[in-house]
């Protein structure tokens, strides 16, 4: 008995026939097609109302075979065939005749060549038990591909391998998996589901698939595999705890993989062999060479077909369960010892210890002296590589200790590269970080393969950069912003480092309001400090000259998006107060914009002084055509206009800073226009230029520093460019202001908080 279903969008009036080369299914005529049903809550899935019953050949012995293909017939009686070509099939047991199967199709117009159909209700495993004393009970925990999706009557890798193992050797093997599972799910049914097997062997065979791989962003990929990859490591250390052997199924292709998604496939096969646990391979018999699966041997992106299933069976090991009850319950008590081993202990008490599994590092030192762990001490060095079983990557201490490094990094060959002190009397432990990506550990706010940030309590915050290069954080960086939301609002900084640059972050409601670095392998501890209200944050909003003041924050790292005098030229000081008096409007209008080809500028007819050099490019025309430069004005300086707004809204005080010669007239005019668009807010003039300060003596809210600063020679010599930064950097800290309180503005900030 066959049940017919098929996923296929219709228009109305439309159906879906099926036919086929018996007479159940009309020899082929079109008239006689049987017809299928769909409902509202199912569509688009169509199935056959009634279940057909194949009459037997004359062969009755053996199993024949039956051809079809789906149809769409209109209200006309108009149809299409769903292709052209080779035609569906399935086998038809005489076994099975008595039972209910139902044949599913995939995808209307998608033509397998392997069939997938599966009993309504499974019939019952006859097993024929060998001697108890050689039996063992082997326990499978996956997802839809364990348990035999997509292989007909569901007769999978597993059910291959449950029929050759109980041939063998007599062993028992119970099918615990479920559709859609991932690690976590895995990880919260196994007391549940595999507990009660009493299982002697857990076969672990789930997919990075399931997890998400293939659709998530590009950022969340190597997270997603290092949650993972961890969570397999949780099964295993669980499966060693209830005494049995833990083997992991191996990963699998699937067809929506991209080449990068085949290195993290190929990484993690690479990294799971060498976890000292028996590993079923199947990339080498499935892959294409590119994540995918090779030709006629996939159902659909993420199953097998039929043969794609044979030959994930056929590349295990039947070696692997030649074993008997006596081996497993000496393995059982290897795993079951106490699993901290003394790496390293001398003659003053100093020692080393190792827990494997829990991949914790111990140090004690009992002595009136301080250790050294560094990279030349070889004697240490050696023992951690023979004994400790480090895990490559950065350990982080269980609790930070005052004038002691809360971290070390571990190279591949499992020696620490960090030089750790270790003062007397000091009790320290050293956790990898791997741990903390726990499939159930939901602090993990950002992970991209090297940095990682992770919530460790309500005032607590890992960032933690596993790679040779230093990271630059800052709000810029739209996925790292976006997660820091989830941290409560405040001031974080490091506290064994606090006056180090770029060692406070500020978090607000929005995400990340700071720039952070996190050096070459590190993980540096942020600490909750105070309210963000309870400090004073200076923004740094340069009005020209030209963008000296932007290259010299560029190269202090005190730049974030663009302002609207950054990139332009504003000879006059009076232009600059007359545009922010009109609130940017006609900064960038068409009607007052000229184009001069023989200097490639954009002049300002209604602001002589102000012009543009960086907007036009290479694809444009603006000799015969400005229309895309002025779009690309009006999107870029709006933009800008709209940061310059909520930067005075939102910080708590502003230096304005303007380079270049300017005259006292022209500098009470600006700070006047200032003070009535400041809203409010404390604010300084800072003007930057080759002139007496006495010009402008006395003048309220004005600062004048005699030095020249000239962007033309800052571009033809570096040397001249770090110095004139040196010297603005000296000035700005003269000021209070250090990346401890420096506002940085988002660069699309929300539209509501822009205006006063």
């Amino acid at each position: 008995m066959y049940r017919f279903q098929i996923s296929a969008s219709t228009q109305t009036g439309e159906f879906i026939g099926i036919v086929g080369s018996t007479g159940e299914l009309g020899l082929w005529d079109i008239k006689k097609c049987v017809p299928l049903r769909t409902s509202p809550d199912r569509y688009p899935l169509w199935w056959t109302d009634t279940e057909i019953n194949f009459a037997p050949s004359l062969d009755s012995g053996k199993t024949q075979t039956v051809e079809y293909k789906y149809v769409r017939i209109d209200s006309n009686g108009s149809v299409r065939w769903e292709a052209f070509g080779f035609n569906r099939w399935l086998p038809i047991d005489p076994e099975n005749q008595s039972k209910t199967i139902v044949v599913d199709d995939g995808a209307f117009g998608y033509l397998q060549p392997y069939p997938f159909g599966y009993f309504i209700e499974e019939p019952a495993a006859t097993m024929r038990p060998k001697e108890e004393s050689q039996q063992l009970k082997i326990v499978v925990i996956g997802s839809s591909v364990a348990l035999g999706y997509k292989a007909w009557l569901l007769r999978g890798w597993t059910w291959l391998l449950a029929q050759a193992l109980q041939e063998k050797y007599g062993h028992e093997l119970a099918n615990v998996s479920e559709v859609g599972a991932n690690v976590t799910r895995t990880i919260n049914r196994f007391a549940s589901v595999v507990i009660p097997e009493k299982p002697d062997i857990v076969i672990i065979a789930l997919s990075l698939g399931n997890e998400g791989l293939a659709y998530c962003l590009p950022h969340e990929r190597r997270a997603i595999q290092r949650r993972f990859e961890s969570g397999l490591q949780q099964l295993v250390k669980m499966t060693r705890n209830i005494g049995a052997r833990p083997i992991l199924g191996g990963v699998y292709p699937n067809n929506d993989y991209s080449p990068e998604h085949h290195w993290l496939l190929k990484d993690t096969h690479n990294r799971m062999v060498n976890w000292g646990t028996p590993v079923l391979d199947w990339l080498a018999a499935l892959d294409n060479g590119q994540g995918r699966w090779k030709d006629g041997i996939s159902f659909d992106p993420a199953h097998p077909n039929t043969v794609g299933h044979r030959l994930m069976y056929e590349s295990i090991n039947l070696d692997l369960f030649a074993i008997d009850k006596s081996q497993l319950a000496k393995e059982k008590q290897r795993f079951q010892q106490p699993n901290e081993v003394i790496v390293y202990l001398d003659n003053a008490g100093f020692y080393v210890s190792s827990c494997i599994e829990e991949k914790r590092l111990r140090i004690v030192n009992p002595s009136q002296y301080t250790y050294t762990i560094a990279p030349y001490w070889q004697e240490i060095q050696t023992a951690l590589k023979n004994k400790a079983g480090l895990f490559p990557g950065i350990y982080i201490a269980k609790s930070a200790q005052p004038e002691t490094l809360p971290f070390f990094a571990v190279q591949e060959d499992r020696a620490i590269a960090t030089t750790v002190d270790i003062p007397p009397g000091a009790d320290l432990e050293y956790s990898a970080a791997f741990n903390l990506f726990s499939p159930n550990n939901s602090n993990l706010l950002f992970y991209d393969g090297h940095l990682g940030i992770l919530q460790a309590d309500e005032r607590h915050l890992w960032v933690i950069n596993e790679s040779d290069n230093e990271y630059n954080i800052h709000p810029m960086w739209q996925e790292i912003r976006l997660a820091l939301k989830a941290v409560p609002p405040g001031v974080y900084e490091d506290p064994l480092h606090p006056d180090i640059p770029f060692r406070t972050m500020m978090i607000g409601s929005k995400g990340l309001e700071s720039r952070v670095k996190a050096p070459p392998k590190s993980a540096v501890l942020f600490q909750y400090k105070c309210k963000l209200s309870d400090i004073s944050r200076v923004a740094i909003l340069p009005l020209g000259d030209r963008c000296a003041v932007r290259m010299m924050l560029y190269k202090m790292e005190y730049d974030g998006p663009a302002f609207p005098f950054d990139l332009t030229r504003t000879t006059k000081i009076a232009d600059i107060a007359d545009i922010i008096e009109n609130r940017f409007y006609d900064m960038w209008n068409p009607a007052f914009l000229h184009y001069n080809p023989d200097e490639g500028r954009i002049y300002h007819s209604k602001w002589s002084g102000l012009s543009f050099a960086h907007e036009v490019e290479d694809t444009d025309d603006p000799i015969n055509d400005m229309s895309p430069v002025h779009e690309r004005m009006r999107l870029r300086y709006s933009a800008r206009s709209e940061r310059f707004w909520y930067t005075i809204k939102n910080c708590d005080k502003v230096i304005f800073v303007r380079t270049g010669i300017a005259d006292r007239g022209g500098a009470m005019d600006l700070v006047n226009k200032l003070q009535k668009n400041s809203q409010g807010k404390p604010f300084h003039l800072l003007l930057l230029s080759p002139q007496s300060s006495d010009e402008f003596l006395d003048l309220p809210h004005v600062l004048h520093y005699n030095v020249e600063f000239n962007p033309d020679r800052m571009y033809d010599d570096l040397g001249h460019w770090m110095y004139c930064t040196q010297v603005m950097r000296g000035i700005l800290q003269s000021l209070g202001i250090s990346s401890k309180n420096l506002f940085w503005c988002p660069p699309n900030p929300p539209k509501d908080e822009v205006k006063g």
